[in-house]
């Protein structure tokens, strides 16, 4: 897909680039990385243990009551091929204090009276026929009963708002471990955000995207996967799908938030990013106009709507 792209080559430059950004920019002596056992933060580890040395960096495992146990063994594996140390901090405790559960399954009752949060699973999900037709980004509830029966509600705005300010504090929570960690070692926080998560706003703003550095930030997530393999990062993990790990039922990121799978959402975008007409871009990938027109409108409008994100704080 990218031709002209040479993993060993950017493997190498962002190796450089974190060693002189800790120690020369930031002046920190090492580096703490949260790591979910997923393809970004693996790939990041993998580069900051080459750049600082694995006894200079930090692995945190940052669960929560929703998390896949596989979250935490991949990630735990992975430290240990590297000779990372680990720190693992369950956030469930300081969730429960914000209310972050108990307003989320509130907002979710209203949408589904009979749920039941002890005993039924959940994700959140957006429509998933981006190539079918052009749709709203509008998100539903996919509730699994303890039978295994699974329906799908559609969330009003306030309650998937208010699902979302409950979720987000999880992030923001990880966040403030990770600082405490780096602050008392002097050392940075290297975030694990792709262009995707950062350019489509798939981020919590001062949490995930509250970071010292982001080494990752202009890649697509496709050009990652070449990296890892490039690094040597295990095949379990580059074989996982890429997941929320936010709700208490596997969502994956497609399913969540970018409706397509990885490798057509980068390579239709990255034509688009470089001039092609969708006629062009449809030829590629054996589509028509408008279906290349419905993901370049999704690009369009998530960019647009989450632009607020990207912002530096305002000031007169």
């Amino acid at each position: 897909m990218f031709s002209d792209f040479s993993p060993s080559d950017e493997a190498n430059r962002l190796i450089s680039w974190i060693q002189d950004s800790c120690h020369k920019t930031l002046k920190r002596d090492g580096g703490v990385i949260g790591v979910s056992g997923g393809i970004d933060s693996a790939t990041v580890l993998y580069l900051a243990a080459k750049a600082l040395g694995p006894e200079r960096v930090v692995a945190l495992l940052l669960p929560d009551r929703d998390s896949s146990p596989d979250s935490a063994r991949f990630a735990s594996d992975m430290a240990g091929l590297l000779g990372v140390r680990t720190v693992t901090v369950d956030i469930t405790a300081g969730l429960n204090g914000f209310g972050c559960y108990e307003a989320r399954d509130g907002a979710l009752k209203q949408a589904v009276p009979d749920f039941d949060p002890e005993k039924d699973k959940f994700k959140i999900v957006l429509p998933q026929n981006l190539l079918g037709e052009a749709s709203l980004n509008v998100f539903s509830a996919v509730i699994i009963k303890a039978d295994g029966t699974q329906f799908r509600r559609r969330l009003t705005p306030t309650q998937i708002n208010e699902i979302v300010a409950a979720s987000n504090l999880k992030q923001r929570s990880r966040m403030t471990v990770l600082y405490h960690e780096a602050e008392r070692r002097n050392y940075a926080v290297i975030g694990t955000s792709n262009k995707n998560e950062h350019d489509l706003g798939f981020f919590v703003k001062y949490g995930d995207g509250g970071v010292d550095m982001q080494p990752i930030r202009h890649l697509f997530k496709t050009q990652i996967y070449e990296i890892a393999k490039h690094l040597g990062v295990p095949q379990e993990i580059i074989d996982r799908p890429p997941t929320t790990d936010t709700y208490s039922a596997d969502a994956t990121q497609e399913e969540f938030f970018y409706r397509l799978p990885f490798d057509m959402l980068d390579g239709i975008w990255r034509a688009w990013e470089k001039g092609r007409s969708p006629e062009e871009i449809a030829a590629a990938f054996d589509l028509n106009p408008e279906q290349v027109n419905n993901v370049v409108s999704d690009i369009r409008d998530k960019k647009r709507t989450t632009e607020y994100l990207r912002m530096a704080p305002l000031a007169p």
